[in-house]
């Protein structure tokens, strides 16, 4: 019989990919956005008119949905209010949609690697405060709680200036040289929603997911990368932490002119130069046999991102 599955952030970067993985493999897919009519049309596709703030629009999504993946997040913010709303309360009310429907029985939230961090920021901690509260709350639904990486790929806006530069021979280095970043791509990323889908698992233990790198990747190791990549020299250019707030303040100072979130805040700061963002695939694999296939250097020697 063939499954619906009720998404939300499917017009994003990684909500988009989810979208495709799971038509592709037969799956019916209710979408929400607060603009459906201007969004292409696909088979097995139904865009649903609405938000997180609207409890009615995501009753109407999750009818009749076996399963709700909430992709949807707030990632920019002035503030811990902007994260708490979308973060927490939006992420309860698509759970109490979920229950109050009587025929989904699961409920994947995509959190973050840095909910393991809740100290680090307004968004590390909004994660790690609606992971609980969703495993608390929860009586019929199932919760399985998923912590990517930074996840990037086709479509990416946010990495994709990064490893641009890389390959052009330009590394711009926050925090420590030894700090320890992984990544993952967006393919693999999607694969982990279809396994973990057709798993049937029932775990609310959070899995971290990565792309299998040991120990993750330091800074030395991208420069190596992007030198290999482009066969050329890679400059790494420091960027002092003094420098960094400074383009922090500036950068919440322009928000609030323009009327859009910032992306980088003070509160954010915490999370750049945090020393530790390994992360290991290993509860994940044993419990739905997924594993990742595009490790970094491929996807940069490749043109995937």
């Amino acid at each position: 019989m063939t499954q619906t599955v009720a998404l939300t952030g499917a017009t994003g970067f990684i909500g988009s990919h989810i979208v495709e993985k799971l038509l592709a493999a037969g799956f019916q897919v209710r979408a929400l956005t607060r603009s459906p009519a201007n969004l292409e049309k696909k088979a097995g596709l139904t865009w649903v008119r609405g938000s997180l703030e609207d409890e009615r629009s995501l009753q109407t999504l999750v009818s009749g949905a076996d399963i709700v993946v909430h992709c949807a997040g707030q990632v920019r913010g002035k503030n811990s209010y902007t994260f708490t709303s979308a973060n927490i309360d939006g992420s309860l009310r698509l759970l109490n949609a979920a229950e109050e429907s009587a025929h989904c029985k699961r409920y994947l939230f995509i959190s973050s690697l840095a909910a393991r961090h809740p100290q680090l920021s307004w968004y590390a901690q909004s994660k790690a405060s609606a992971e609980k509260a969703l495993v608390s709350k929860a009586s019929s639904v199932s919760i399985g709680i998923f912590r990517p990486t930074a996840v990037y790929g086709p479509r990416d806006k946010e990495l994709r200036p990064v490893f641009a530069w890389l390959l052009r021979g330009l590394l711009p280095q926050t925090g420590s040289s030894s700090t320890q970043l992984s990544f993952l791509h967006v393919y693999d990323f999607a694969e982990a929603v279809l396994k973990w889908i057709e798993a049937d698992v029932d775990n609310s233990h959070p899995y971290e997911l990565c792309d299998g790198q040991p120990s993750g990747y330091r800074w030395k190791d991208l420069q190596q990368i992007g030198q290999r990549v482009r066969q050329k020299p890679v400059k790494v250019l420091n960027i002092p932490l003094p420098l960094l707030k400074t383009i922090a303040t500036l950068s919440t100072q322009v928000s609030r002119l323009t009327g859009k979130e910032p992306m980088l805040t003070q509160s954010k700061i915490g999370e750049l130069t945090h020393i530790d963002w390994s992360a290991t695939n290993d509860k994940i694999t044993q419990s739905i046999g997924w594993t990742p296939n595009i490790p970094l250097e491929r996807a940069l020697r490749d043109g995937l991102f």
